[in-house]
């Protein structure tokens, strides 16, 4: 999963499991997943933000005042 999207899908996924669901498994604690996918949700979106916010930053382009103008 890659994206804002992705990481959306993930928390909303995860909310669903520990909030909305009323599942009992032997093996599986489905609370302890839906956090854990909460969990990595977040971490995705605060990493994505990160990594487009550095992306944004340009160069501004070098202008040369000194040059004669004609």
């Amino acid at each position: 999963m890659a994206g804002i999207g992705g990481c959306i899908a993930l928390i909303v996924v995860g909310a669903i499991l520990t909030f909305a669901s009323d599942w009992h498994m032997d093996s599986v604690n489905l609370d302890v997943v839906g956090l854990i996918m909460m969990g990595a949700g977040l971490l995705g979106l605060g990493v994505y933000g990160s990594v487009l916010r550095r992306r944004r930053v340009t160069a501004l382009p070098v202008v040369d005042e000194t040059r004669d103008r004609i």
